[in-house]
């Protein structure tokens, strides 16, 4: 029996499945958009509650609307004592491993799992938003001998996540940069977690087991572990005379460079200027400026490639922020997940709010009619 002759689209490339008002992504030229706002504009001027509250409720809030928003997130910061007692139970595991299953363990807890209104699935989603720092803090203060921290209620998102994983309140423009690192992780398009969650979403899953299936995704080294690539690069390389040896290596033996090209971006990722000077900074403060230097020579041998749309991306930049302040580098793709978290629920509640069921379909190229033999036939 002939097939009708089908075109591939592999991997999805250049499919549009669906419309969207979250995020834009203009990829030729470089560009991030939020709902309507330059990702330079929000990096630079707003807070992550600020762009959380533009995700999830579509508009920039006003004084009271944050003020009521941030005291939402804090009152669900803590996470049920069943939980944290998984958390010890699988604490070996990697931190991925173990947020995701703790989300899970969640719903649990949860009265109205399988509401899938927007007012639930939104209420739901700021408390996993909420909690998903708290999770990452006390797996990783847990597995390292210590009694988790508990949330302090006067700290920011970001400025909270920082004390509960490192122990100490964090300076305001430490803060302020992990406050910014949150904001351009936040939400990218359609990209491979995002749409593993509106996948799940699709079937009217609850909002725990979309944000559970994105997790799952976002683990992969080609989403979200590319950060943890580029800080091992930089200290294989070790020091900046190295560079060049080091990568005229890596392309005789056709290895990819941690932290170039995206799937999207042919221009620089509009996301990294942000990080790059933070790095710059903090490593300035913290009087460590070798992993800025290696990096950066890294990028300048790097430049002739952006002709080929080959460019830095996000993440070269977000593990030397990371590593500099003393995060271990198994935890670098739990960073992104915090960010990415209400990300996932701004793209959930769009998929709901006009759901279809997303079913595509693959070309089958394997054999047809062949005969069936019976188990006592057979040779």
């Amino acid at each position: 029996m002939a097939q009708r002759e089908i075109e591939l689209k592999r991997g999805l490339r250049d499919v549009y499945f669906e419309s969207t008002e979250s995020s834009l992504v203009i990829g030729d030229v470089g560009r991030l958009i939020y709902r309507g706002y330059e990702i330079h504009d929000l990096a630079e001027h707003a807070s992550f509650e600020e762009v959380m509250h533009l995700m999830l409720v579509k508009h920039l809030p006003t004084r009271a609307e944050l003020d009521a928003f941030n005291a939402e997130l804090c009152q669900n910061r803590e996470v049920p004592q069943g939980v944290l007692e998984i958390i010890e139970r699988v604490k070996d595991g990697h931190p991925m491993d173990v947020l995701r299953t703790a989300i899970s363990a969640l719903a649990a807890f949860q009265p109205d799992v399988d509401d899938v209104s927007h007012e639930a699935t939104l209420r739901k989603g700021m408390r996993i938003t909420a909690q998903t720092p708290t999770i990452v803090a006390a797996h990783h203060r847990i597995r390292s001998g210590n009694a988790p921290i508990a949330p302090d209620p006067s700290l920011s998102h970001a400025a909270n996540f920082l004390y509960m994983l490192l122990g100490e309140r964090p300076d305001d423009e430490t803060a302020r940069l992990m406050d910014k690192d949150l904001i351009v992780h936040l939400d990218h398009g359609s990209n491979a977690s995002s749409f593993a969650a509106r996948v799940t979403a699709s079937t009217l899953a609850d909002v725990h087991g979309a944000i559970v299936t994105g997790l799952g995704t976002l683990k992969g080294p080609l989403h979200g572990g590319a950060a943890e690539g580029v800080m091992k690069m930089a200290l294989e390389i070790g020091e900046v005379d190295n560079v060049d040896a080091y990568l005229a290596g890596k392309h005789e033996r056709r290895e990819r460079i941690m932290g170039f090209g995206h799937a999207v971006y042919r221009a620089e990722d509009p996301r990294a200027r942000h990080l790059r000077e933070g790095s710059r900074r903090l490593a300035e403060r913290m009087g460590d400026p070798k992993w800025f230097q290696i990096l950066s020579r890294v990028e300048e041998y790097m430049r002739p490639y952006a002709e080929r749309g080959i460019c830095v991306n996000v993440d070269f930049w977000a593990g030397s922020v990371y590593y500099l302040l003393g995060i271990p580098e198994d935890l670098f793709i739990s960073i992104f997940a915090v960010a990415r978290v209400p990300g996932y629920v701004a793209q959930v509640l769009e998929q709901q709010d006009k759901n279809m069921l997303i079913r595509p379909q693959m070309r089958y190229d394997g054999p047809i009619d062949l005969e069936f033999v019976p188990l006592d036939q057979r040779g």
